[in-house]
């Protein structure tokens, strides 16, 4: 366990007299003395708990930020409440292209009392803006407590975090929750760039024994060719223990790849710039453990009216405990279901399982796949290594991989295409590169002819 439930888990003790969110730090200090957490309690108590911290939220933007009263008034609010969680779906959603560009726009603080900004990629278009109070940064998000998501003990861990620290949350957030939630030290190695070379990360790992890494799939693959290629042994002069991998979607086969080359247990985080950690993958087969004391996950259908459990759609974030820019309803773009935790389990935490984002898929041949689906398939031969291409033309399918084992190329060209077509009925054809250039950006496997190729 982490800490005790009685002890602050916050390096910076600030007082919440002041802020929205003193009912909701009762509330849980009060579960705390209990000796249960967000984790233990029933779903009766949490659905009590998203209720009560919804109202409550409303309550402060109403008062607070213009747009969202607006909003709230043109759908026939004459108060900022639901008496109910079911009626969630009279609360109007929140669109991404509202906010591209529109920087001020859920602000719900005087800009005196902000500390951190923070944007989006904006790699399809503009980028959103987020900003943070200083609560915001070290108080709000250590209200919950979590005993088993974050596992062990991290006191005495040295954290690398290889990930972008320009404009984006992601690495500043994590840097935050190891270093002054935790206790940890931390390495910022970045990713990539002048000032983070892979030839210096990976000295890195090695001189400061770093043994938690924080960064996405493609660059821990990257990592772990480029210790090889310095004839660093992970396991021998690199020990972590953890890889926590964040910002792109993988496969299943890719995290088994990535479990052989780093030999040690992967956890995959689900989040984003806008609203934060959303929720942590111990076991791919479990989902995502939801953290609900932060967040409250909805999925809906196509005509934006909230779905049961089990059923697929898209994921729909409402940030709980966000107080300078909070997102209500804000529609991801990412698909997926969720399921309430198995009867045997003591974390009672819904679990998310995610299948893509929307609109996705690529149609081959007139059948729609998931690329990560297609990843999956071709990661099964261990003689395909982790960097391809999917080449789109007219809806035919090229896949340019790499021949890292030196076996017979057409043997396995052949192998491939027999394979794609008897896992998925995925018909295509194989190139077979010298090398397929490394990318040190969100990864990306879909290229469509005609697109500017590396």
């Amino acid at each position: 366990m982490l800490h005790s439930l009685r002890d602050k888990p916050n390096l910076f003790e600030r007082s919440l007299e002041a802020t929205v969110f003193e009912e909701l730090n009762r509330f849980f200090a009060n579960v705390h003395d209990c000796g249960h957490t967000i984790e233990s309690l029933s779903k009766r108590e949490k659905e009590s708990y998203h209720l009560s911290a919804f109202n409550l939220l409303l309550a402060y933007v109403w008062e607070n930020n213009e747009y969202y009263r607006e909003k709230l008034r043109e759908h026939g609010f004459t108060q900022p409440d639901i008496p109910h969680l079911a009626d969630i779906h009279r609360i109007p959603l929140l669109e991404k292209n509202l906010l591209k560009g529109n920087r001020d726009i859920l602000l719900s603080v005087e800009r005196a009392k902000i500390t951190q900004y923070h944007l989006t990629s904006g790699t399809t278009g503009k980028p959103i803006y987020n900003a943070l109070t200083f609560n915001d940064q070290y108080a709000h998000d250590a209200i919950p407590f979590y005993p088993t998501v974050y596992d062990g003990d991290s006191s005495h861990d040295v954290v690398g975090i290889a990930l972008p620290y320009e404009f984006a949350q992601p690495a500043l957030g994590f840097h935050r929750l190891y270093q002054f939630i935790f206790g940890a030290a931390i390495v910022s190695l970045g990713k990539g760039g002048y000032m983070a070379p892979l030839d210096k990360t990976v000295d890195a790992l090695h001189e400061f024994q770093i043994s938690i890494l924080i960064t996405t799939p493609s660059y821990a693959a990257l990592l772990a060719e480029q210790a090889a290629m310095m004839g660093c042994s992970i396991g021998e002069n690199i020990r972590v223990r953890k890889l926590m991998l964040t910002g792109e979607g993988c496969s299943p086969q890719f995290i088994t790849r990535l479990k052989e080359l780093w030999n040690c247990e992967i956890h995959q985080i689900y989040g984003s710039t806008e609203c934060g950690l959303v929720g942590i993958q111990h076991a791919i087969e479990e989902g995502y453990q939801i953290l609900e004391g932060n967040v409250l996950v909805e999925i809906i259908d196509e005509t934006n009216m909230p779905v049961e459990d089990g059923e697929i759609g898209e994921i729909v974030i409402t940030t709980l405990l966000r107080e300078a820019m909070p997102f209500i309803r804000y529609k991801t773009g990412d698909i997926g279901f969720v399921q309430e935790a198995g009867e045997q389990s003591k974390n009672k935490l819904k679990r998310l399982h995610l299948r893509g984002r929307k609109g996705g898929t690529l149609s081959i041949e007139g059948i729609d796949y998931s690329p990560i689906l297609l990843e999956h398939f071709l990661l099964m031969n261990p003689d395909v290594g982790l960097w391809f291409r999917f080449v789109v033309e007219d809806e035919e399918l090229t896949i340019q991989i790499e021949n890292p084992n030196g076996v017979d190329a057409e043997e396995l060209s052949g192998q491939v295409k027999r394979h794609m077509y008897t896992a998925g009925g995925i018909v295509c054809e194989v190139e077979i590169v010298d090398r397929i250039e490394r990318d040190y950006s969100k990864v990306n496997r879909v290229y469509f002819k005609g697109e500017k190729r590396k």
